[in-house]
Parts: C-alpha cells; structure tokens; sequence
C-alpha cells in the first residue's frame, strides 16, 4: 500500500515539475514579448517626437512665407484684410423681451402632455 501510494506521488511530482517547467518558460516568453513592445513604443514615440519637431519647424512664418510669395499671383491669395472679418455692429440684436405669449402656450402644451416636437417629427414622416 505505501510502495503504491509512493509510485503515485513519484508520479505526481514528475507531472508537477513539467507544469512548473512549463509556467516557467510561458513567463519567460511573456517577459520577452513585453521587453519586445516596450522597445517598439519607444522608438515609435522617438519617431513622434521626430516629426513634431519637424511640423514645428515646418509650420514656422519664416518657413511659410517664401512658399507664399512663390504661388501667391497663381494662387490669387493676399494678407488677410480687416473688412473680411465681421463687425459687432453686424450682429443681430437680442430683443429686449421675449414674446412671452409663445413661450405661455409651449409650457402649457407641454403641462397638457402634447409635446410639439412630437407633431413636427409625423409632420416629417419621423417616427
């Protein structure tokens, strides 16, 4: 009975050692593909880095404005002038009061339980 029960265990220990075996080098391959990333994502984010510098210097007036004056009469671009942009004055006013009137009868509807965007969306086919 204890030769048995030691040809078992003689067994089981063999079985535990190769799953241990086993964990080990998953774990080694694991830690090897991860220190395989780690080094990939930093020579992409050197190459992040690389190109953002270049866009700076390449974005920078000095850079821009030789290109502009070389297209510019086949381009028909100019310098921005102050008319293009809009004025405050050119802006609707706010009225000074609102038509309460409108705005009566929308809380009514909507306490009545009749929500109006309802009627405009089957107006439109909208369900």
């Amino acid at each position: 009975m204890i030769r048995n029960l030691n040809i078992i265990l003689i067994f089981t220990s063999a079985l535990m050692l190769a799953g241990v075996y086993a964990l080990k080098f998953s774990i080694e391959n694991t830690a090897s593909e991860r220190t395989a990333l780690i080094a990939l994502i930093d020579a992409q984010e050197g190459e992040l880095s690389l190109l953002k510098a270049d866009e700076a210097v390449l974005s920078q007036p000095g850079h821009i404005e030789p290109i502009v004056r070389r297209h510019e009469a086949a381009l028909a671009i100019g310098p921005v002038q102050q008319k293009q942009f809009g004025a405050f004055d050119a802006l609707p006013m706010r009225p000074a009061k609102p038509n309460s009137a409108a705005m009566d009868a929308l809380f009514e509807s909507l306490a009545a339980g009749v929500d109006p965007i309802d009627a405009i969306l089957e107006l439109e086919g909208i369900d």
